[in-house]
This record gives structure tokens, C-alpha cells and sequence, in this order.
């Protein structure tokens, strides 16, 4: 652990992250790389460098990934765990935890969620604002719940899967890897192919 704190990405998701680390008050600096010429300064933390310096810096920052697509984030951990970086985890103080709930290094948990007793969430993911997770479920690694994702019990999420705004997954569901749920669906049986799927109740499209 260090007292200072790299966030890769400048924009909207990294500028989330970055006021939630401020919250947490662990870390005595907090800055941003980012591969964008006109970010110097965001919300008043320094742009240290672009994403090619990452990993000349290891030894002085922890690290977390401020993207918010999955693929990309995935690149990113996967390559910083190798190269042996510091990578927390993040939740917010706002957040609800259960007990016995395991979260993975590189995940963030937003202000306004409910993560219930004996759920299990995986390196990589975006627990977004709002989200309420309840009892036994497995999210995968580098899943995104986005804001206000519903999930009932014994749920499991397939690794980078994203569930876009206001989706619902009913309890005992499964949903396969790397599948798009539009926002506003309503998943009540088991998806087990890859796909993009919206609707009331969920079809593939």
C-alpha cells in the first residue's frame, strides 16, 4: 500500500473514482494519467502523464483503472497485475455490505448500493451508483452494474458482462460471459449465450 493514488483515465468514470477516493481519505495525493493533450488538471488533481507511463510509476502509486468499458479495463489489470502494481479496491463509505462479502482488488463500489450477505464479486468491476445486489450471488470478474441495476438472490454474473441502467435480474438466474443487457430489461430466465439482450422480459437481439 502507498499514500499515493494513480487513477488511469480522465474522464467521466475516472472523475467518479477520483471524488470517491478523495472520501476515503487513505491516500495523501491522488492524480490521473490520461492519453487526452488537453486534460493538465481534473477536478483539481494533477494529470501526472499519459498511459504509457503507467507502468514506470508501479512502485510509487497503487493503482486503479478509470475506465469504464470492460475490455479496456481488463487489458489494463490484467497487465499491471503482472507487472506486480498495488491495485485496491474502493468502496464507497456510503455503501451498505454485507456480511461474508468478497471484493475484488481493481473494483469499485459507488455511493447509494446495497451489497448483501455472502456475495461474491471478482477483480475489475463497476458496482455503479445505486445498485443493490442481494444474498449469494457470484458476480464475475470485470462485470459493470450501471446505476440503479437490481439483482435478487443467488444471481450469477458471467465475467465482462454489462447490465446498463435500471436492468433487473430476477433471483436464480445465470447470465453467461461478456453479454450487453439494455437498460431497463428485465431478466427472468437463465442467458446462456453471449449476446446483447433488451426487453421485458429479455430477448436476444
Amino acid at each position: 500500500m502507498h499514500d499515493k493514488l494513480l487513477i488511469i483515465g480522465a474522464g467521466g468514470h475516472g472523475k467518479v473514482i477520483a471524488d470517491l477516493a478523495k472520501k476515503l481519505n487513505r491516500w495523501n495525493y491522488i492524480a490521473f494519467v490520461d492519453d487526452s493533450p488537453d486534460h493538465k488538471s481534473i477536478l483539481g488533481f494533477d494529470v501526472v502523464g499519459t498511459t504509457q507511463d503507467v507502468f514506470s510509476l508501479i512502485q510509487q502509486y497503487d493503482i486503479i483503472v478509470g475506465i469504464g468499458n470492460n475490455l479496456l479495463r481488463r487489458n489494463f489489470l490484467e497487465k499491471l497485475k503482472v507487472a506486480g502494481a498495488t491495485i485496491p479496491s474502493l468502496v464507497h463509505p456510503n455503501a451498505v455490505i454485507g456480511m461474508d462479502v468478497v471484493i475484488g482488488e481493481g473494483t469499485v463500489v459507488m455511493p447509494g448500493t446495497v451489497i448483501n450477505c455472502c456475495t461474491r464479486i471478482g477483480r475489475g468491476c463497476i458496482i455503479n451508483t445505486g445498485a443493490t445486489i442481494d444474498h449469494d450471488n457470484v458476480i464475475e470478474d470485470y462485470v459493470h452494474l450501471s446505476p440503479g441495476v437490481h439483482l435478487a438472490g443467488e444471481v450469477y454474473i458471467g465475467s465482462g458482462t454489462w447490465l446498463g441502467i435500471g436492468s433487473v435480474v430476477s433471483n436464480n438466474v445465470k447470465i453467461t460471459n461478456d453479454c450487453i443487457i439494455g437498460a431497463g430489461t428485465v431478466v427472468i430466465n437463465d442467458l446462456l449465450d453471449i449476446g446483447k439482450y433488451v426487453g421485458v422480459p429479455a430477448k436476444r437481439i
